[in-house]
């Protein structure tokens, strides 16, 4: 089964955010790219890749444990960026600073299993909407494939969401689902209650 481990965003900061969308879902160029649902927006901590039912019992205590040593802490949703010419995102605000220190967590606990031996790498993000593949593009069209993210990333510059309270860590499924994708909750951990404080 193909798993990634996640944080999800109330329905409030998500329909905060997808207010905050609408418009620009309908500027030039929008219309060339792959819009994710609302109910399908999530942080995504740790991608896992293709996981052996066997091995999710491991998976569970690991995560389980890393939820215990992590506090629940303070986002918000706010402004945006691209990757590239490929994908538009929005951004994290608030103590970002605990959720990266989770994710990296996340990534020690489930390295082994999800047979990550790169370095470390975290950029907390929502992505919004994804455009083709660029191979194959010539760069004229990768420019113009840019420019156009970068004005739909202009008009999110100055959004941010409702403060929500990150308090639990999620083992997510994704699925296909017809020609969609369906990403579900197998199980998830409160994180701790002790109050979050940079060191």
């Amino acid at each position: 089964m193909r798993l990634f481990v996640a944080v999800l965003p109330p329905v409030e900061a998500l329909q905060g955010l997808a207010d905050a969308v609408a418009p620009v879902r309908g500027l030039p160029g929008a219309d060339r790219l792959r819009w994710t649902a609302v109910d399908a927006w999530h942080l995504t901590l740790a991608f896992l890749g293709e996981v052996p039912a066997a091995r999710v019992p491991e998976l569970e205590a690991a995560l389980a444990e890393v939820a215990e040593g992590h506090p629940a802490h303070t986002l918000r949703l706010a402004g945006g960026g691209r990757f590239g010419d490929r994908v538009l995102w929005a951004g994290v605000a608030g103590q970002d600073w605990a959720l990266r220190r989770l994710a990296e967590a996340v990534y020690g606990a489930t390295a082994e299993v999800a047979g990550e031996t790169d370095a470390f790498s975290f950029h907390p993000h929502l992505t919004l909407a994804r455009a083709g593949s660029s191979r194959g593009r010539r760069r004229a069209e990768q420019r113009t494939a840019a420019a156009a993210l970068d004005a739909l990333v202009r008009e999110l510059e100055g959004y941010r969401g409702p403060q929500w309270e990150a308090a639990e860590l999620h083992l997510m499924r994704s699925a296909r689902d017809g020609g969609s994708v369906r990403h579900t909750s197998l199980c998830s951990w409160p994180l701790a209650r002790w109050e979050a404080r940079p060191e």
